[in-house]
């Protein structure tokens, strides 16, 4: 079922937003080779009960944390773990709240020191992606206009789209309908109406689009040990036009 929410509680949601996308900017700075997951999981927990707000994720389902730190050839849900951040990696953070009853979601990939080409490149054409799908989330629309501009910008790049994670309604719940796949031809799928709160989220690899899930039940990674990253806004859909909530 998809809820369209009220202009009073966009509002609420965007003050979510705002939080996440804070301790997002905060959590970029810190990224620097030697730094821990673990010390960039405990900063987000720390600044969201700073805000009187409640990390989203930790506890989620049974999830751990309240980061998800994906480094490398991880895709999304990767545990913040002791592990130190080197010189070349990439980590993708997806990190949410809760707050006066209503939920914000972001993610952000993020360069370690000097990365390579390829990662540079990979990193630019999925926020670009991302970007792209905002700019047909309107009334004009349909949700599957969303999934094909992801698709037909990263592919152009060389790129492959993620198929088994997809983006999600969001608003009281961190999960709601419709989900929001980064692949597939445009023009299909509900039109998008005034009210929606979608959170997009493309997820990219470097080679293939193959995924497997982890023993622990939650990281996932590329088959082929490729790079992937990931990007994600909070974006409500209004009368004039798409407006992120995840931003400062």
């Amino acid at each position: 079922m998809i809820v369209l929410k009220s202009r009073a509680e966009i509002e609420k949601m965007a003050a979510a937003g705002r939080m996440v996308a804070e301790i997002l900017a905060g959590l970029r700075e810190m990224v620097a080779p030697g730094v821990t997951l673990a010390q960039l999981d405990a900063y987000a927990e720390r600044e969201t009960l700073k805000r009187k707000a409640k990390p989203a994720f930790k506890g989620y389902s049974g999830f751990p944390f309240s980061l998800c730190c994906s480094v490398n050839e991880q895709v999304v849900h990767g545990f913040a773990t002791q592990r130190a951040l080197v010189e070349g990696d990439i980590v993708s953070l997806d990190f949410g709240v809760l707050h006066n009853g209503f939920y914000g979601d972001s993610a952000i990939t993020v360069p370690v020191g000097l990365v390579s080409e390829t990662a540079a490149r990979l990193i630019k054409a999925t926020e670009e992606s991302l970007y792209r799908a905002i700019d047909v989330a309107d009334t004009a629309h349909r949700l599957s206009d969303i999934a094909h501009a992801v698709q037909s910008h990263v592919e152009a790049r060389g790129f492959s789209v993620v198929r088994d994670f997809v983006g999600h309604g969001i608003g009281k719940e961190l999960h709601e309908g419709p989900q929001i796949p980064n692949f597939g031809a445009p023009g299909k799928g509900p039109k998008l109406k005034s009210g929606m709160v979608l959170a997009i989220e493309p997820m990219i690899n470097e080679k293939g689009y193959d995924v497997k899930v982890l023993e622990d039940g939650w990281t996932a990674v590329t088959v082929d040990g490729g790079l992937s990253a990931h990007f994600e806004h909070t974006v409500a859909i209004t009368d004039n036009g798409p407006l992120i909530l995840t931003k400062i």
